[in-house]
């Protein structure tokens, strides 16, 4: 992958917040795009306080994280459905994580820290969705965020040439509105891929979905604390330890295997970055919740069958 314009998979820095911004208001036509994003915004608005957006983005390989659960600057809650036209994208968003292809779409929700890497020059239909607007459709949007629905057979593609033939037109046609009729039409099919996708009970099952969601983004707002823990966690959400254990206990790995894997994935990065080059390996460690070194050292050469200064020295970094 190209060097990517934004910094990746990191805190963003007030300049690469803005940017972030502008990816996204370019996103659902709202603003002018970052210099590496091309867009052409169409904007609609359906009944009272429910607007739908739609916007064509393009952009070099890039990738983007956002951390913080508002945007700044954007005061309504939105949903963002991503469907790829051209290349391809990886979208992730509560532990799950969408690989996009030409004609599939997937949900964001940006009012929770998601991220996107495009791997290459990319083309994608974003359609901007509010939060009041699609609870009306399905009623935890939260619990399909990052589920991917292909867009080469069924209602997924059904879905997937409606929503670029609604775009067309209106590009195309100047007296084309989103209107009311229009934007039923188009959630439903989207409501309706979904359960589908996910089964007939889909808004009852991502109540528990939307629970771990919360808890997911909860973490990652806190993993450089070394006291983060299930219990910690558990009286967070004033649930008990085991009912937060039976919320994760169809996942692939335990609450604690979760934060273990997050915080040596971001001491992985901050080995390798530029930025870190001068920094020690424990003052690393410690800043990303570690409050052993030893204990560090043992579970990263657990995951990545070197040490901390192997893994450093094999990006030419040294210690």
């Amino acid at each position: 992958m190209g060097q990517p314009v934004l910094s990746s998979l990191s805190s963003p820095a007030p300049t690469i917040a803005r940017r972030i911004r502008g990816w996204r208001d370019a996103a659902i036509s709202v603003s002018s795009p970052p210099s590496n994003l091309h867009n052409r915004p169409a904007r609609s608005s359906v009944s009272g306080k429910a607007p739908v957006y739609m916007a064509e983005v393009y952009s070099d390989p890039q990738s983007l994280r956002y951390q913080r659960t508002k945007l700044p600057g954007c005061d309504a809650q939105m949903h963002l459905l991503h469907l790829q036209l051209e290349g391809e994208s990886i979208n992730r968003q509560s532990r799950r994580e969408a690989h996009l292809k030409p004609g599939d779409f997937t949900i964001c929700d940006d009012g929770r820290p998601f991220e996107i890497e495009f791997c290459q020059p990319i083309r994608m239909l974003v359609v901007g969705i509010s939060d009041d607007l699609i609870k009306r459709y399905l009623q935890y949007p939260q619990g399909v965020t990052a589920v991917r629905i292909g867009g080469d057979k069924g209602v997924g593609g059904i879905v997937s040439e409606f929503l670029r033939s609604v775009w067309n037109r209106c590009l195309y046609e100047p007296e084309f509105e989103i209107d009311v009729s229009v934007t039923d039409a188009m959630l439903g099919l989207v409501a309706h891929a979904y359960r589908l996708e996910i089964g007939p009970s889909v808004d009852q099952n991502t109540l528990a979905a939307a629970h771990r969601a919360r808890i997911v983004d909860y973490i990652e707002a806190n993993l450089e604390d070394p006291k983060l823990t299930p219990t910690r966690i558990a009286e967070t959400f004033r649930i008990t330890t085991r009912y937060l254990h039976h919320l994760f206990s169809e996942e692939e790995e335990t609450i604690a295997r979760y934060i273990l894997r997050r915080r040596l994935e971001d001491c992985a990065r901050a080995l390798t970055a530029p930025t870190q080059r001068k920094r020690t390996i424990t003052s690393i460690a410690f800043d990303h919740g570690f409050s052993s070194a030893t204990h560090f050292g043992r579970v990263f050469r657990s995951r990545y069958n070197l040490t901390p200064r192997e893994y450093r020295r094999r990006f030419n970094f040294c210690d």
